[in-house]
């Protein structure tokens, strides 16, 4: 799944919980999916954030490499 997807599902189960027109049962059946939305929306977030800093650490060695030649 998308983190966009992941994400807009996660605000759609929010505005569900939030409207009070669940039954507990429902509720709790929300949270939990809630819950692993929020999971999957961080471990989305912290694999963009590897990638970038592997990018950005990679700039720097090849930026560091070509003005000391």
């Amino acid at each position: 799944m998308s983190f966009e997807k992941a994400l807009k599902e996660l605000e759609e189960t929010v505005k569900k919980l939030e409207s009070g027109d669940t039954t507990l049962e429902e509720a709790i059946t929300l949270f939990e999916k809630g819950v692993g939305l929020t999971k999957e929306c961080r471990k989305k977030l912290d694999e963009a954030q590897m990638k970038v800093k592997m990018i950005t650490e990679n700039g720097e060695e090849k930026d560091f490499i070509s003005t000391e030649a």
